[in-house]
């Protein structure tokens, strides 16, 4: 057993890095990134020169290129003692484009010499003057840059790299002043925490934190009243930054930020405040000098931990996509194994050509044209919801899941009615059922022993997959009614060409899947002591 966990487990994860290597050759390689700029309306307002140093810095952005500015490369000279402030002021590639000082001449000459070697190729474009040559023209200003197009193994290797962050009391630079760097553990979280008028604590509440200073989250383990309830921001997941879909937003933040109108609540600001907020200061992370740039804050923070989410009524988009996904699987075992069943022990009767009949039409008609038929029937007929609306409260919000639950168990009903029905019958004709027939088992003991055990077990390999495959949302279902779920993200990211989200959903679906694979043939090797996958010796 322990050899087959690590061999599958060794291949699956190979597997999920040549998906992953596959798709980022598709996007970075076969596919136009001039496509990427298609809605970019502040790319179309760009101009001459400024219009091409946007474009390669957006690339950069991206990941299709690594781009280095002149003065980057001038700061960096700077920072390192290779040139003087007098020096660096005089190198400063000229608005005007004409270079009158050894200084830049020997500077700039430098920045091509060293990037040229290094692979880059250089980029320069002289002043866009007006015809009198006087003027620079809007977006003209000189400009001078090195560009390299990133190879496909350097790239999956530092998205990979980068896929686990771990927070510790060295996120924030040694230069900044920030008091002790440390961990704080509490057994009552000060966010909880009712003050007198004198500034003295009138009450607490138990809920134990572990707080840092000097980390990028202020709160590294917390406990609040949401599932699943003790929370932790030591380790974090980077699926990819957003660019278009989400931007500056994680695609694991994106798929796990609450939705809704703003939920408020009463909790204590680290300044001893205490009011009604939507803020959920247990996500609070560091940001440089935002205390003192924010008035707003000074009231509330002690501190620069003053970036924050806020609290929603709403589920995010994994959690609307997983609840209806779930109770869709659970819909769909709980009709689809006793009508498989009945259909077997009933073949050739009215209720297997029935069931039959059902299949054909689920497998005929599109998926979108019975949802559509379904939630016709079901608002004309039921009255139900139409679409989502996250600010549905009561029984509106329990009844508007009907519709999107029903539609997305349709063809889950019809696949296990079918590959039941086929593995029971295979099994009814199978020499075994008849050499117990003729030993004098019951049909009853026979079926229950027999035939249906054996006919479980290929069903069973797939829960597990059904389960963790709500996680990533159904495109059709959740555009036809609205759902705020996850699987408008990966359409989204490919109409907009969001590079870091498609990456990242590539990334998750394929992990997703072998995790589903690999539970499943453990799960059926529990239900049948007949599987074993223990290597054996000749």
């Amino acid at each position: 057993m322990k050899k087959y966990l690590a061999k599958r487990i060794i291949g699956g994860l190979l597997s999920i890095i040549a998906v992953t290597a596959i798709v980022m050759i598709l996007i970075y390689s076969l596919m136009d990134r001039q496509l990427i700029f298609q809605s970019d309306a502040l790319y179309l307002k760009k101009v001459s020169n400024e219009k091409t140093t946007y474009m390669y810095t957006k690339w950069r952005e991206y990941g299709y290129v690594d781009m280095v500015k002149y003065s980057d490369f001038l700061t960096k000279r700077l920072k390192n003692g290779e040139i003087t402030q007098e020096v660096f002021d005089a190198a400063a590639y000229p608005r005007t484009g004409k270079i009158t000082k050894k200084e830049a001449e020997d500077n700039i000459q430098a920045f091509k010499d060293f990037y040229t070697a290094k692979g880059y190729s250089i980029i320069e474009l002289p002043a866009d003057m007006m015809s009198s040559g006087r003027k620079l023209k809007t977006g003209g200003a000189a400009t001078l840059f090195a560009y390299k197009d990133i190879p496909v193994y350097q790239r999956l290797g530092k998205y990979l790299k980068s896929i686990l962050s771990f927070d510790s009391i060295h996120y924030v630079d040694a230069e900044e002043d920030i008091g002790e760097r440390k961990l704080t553990y509490t057994l009552y979280d000060p966010i909880y925490n009712q003050y007198n008028e004198d500034g003295t604590i009138a009450a607490k509440k138990f809920s134990p934190a572990i707080l840092g200073n000097g980390t990028k989250h202020k709160y590294l383990l917390y406990l609040d009243g949401t599932f699943p309830f003790i929370h932790q921001n030591f380790v974090t997941l980077n699926l990819g930054k957003s660019y278009a879909v989400n931007a500056g937003i994680d695609v694991w933040d994106t798929m796990n930020i609450a939705q809704g109108s703003h939920k408020k609540d009463t909790f204590t600001y680290p300044s001893g405040i205490r009011e009604e907020t939507a803020d959920d200061l247990h996500t609070a992370t560091y940001v440089k000098d935002s205390l003192e740039a924010n008035i707003a804050y000074q009231g509330r923070f002690t501190d620069d931990y003053t970036n924050v989410y806020t609290h929603k009524n709403g589920l995010s988009k994994v959690g609307y996509s997983f609840l209806i996904g779930i109770l869709a699987t659970i819909l769909a075992y709980l009709l689809g194994l006793p009508l498989g069943i009945w259909m077997a022990l009933r073949k050739d009767k009215l209720v297997d050509k029935l069931g039959t009949a059902y299949n054909i039409f689920i497998l005929a008609v599109p998926s979108l044209a019975y949802i559509f038929m379904f939630k016709a029937i079901g608002t004309s007929v039921f009255h139900l919801p139409r679409i989502f609306d996250l600010d549905q409260t009561g029984k509106t919000k329990i009844l508007m899941f009907i519709l999107p639950i029903i539609s997305l168990a349709l063809p889950s009903i019809a696949s296990l009615m079918k590959w039941l029905r086929r593995y029971m019958v295979d099994q009814m004709n199978s020499d075994y059922v008849k050499f117990a027939r003729s030993g004098g088992l019951s049909e009853g003991e026979i079926f229950r022993k027999h035939i249906l055990k054996n006919a479980m077990i290929p069903i069973i390999h797939g829960i597990p997959s059904s389960i963790l495959g709500a996680l990533t949302g159904a495109i059709i279902t959740e555009r036809v009614y609205s759902v705020p779920g996850a699987g408008n993200l990966l359409t989204d990211a490919i109409n907009h060409y969001d590079n870091g989200v498609i990456v990242g959903l590539t990334l998750f679906y394929a992990t997703l899947t072998v995790v589903g694979l690999l539970l499943g043939d453990l799960l059926m090797a529990a239900a049948d002591p007949r599987i074993s996958f223990d290597t054996k010796e000749r």
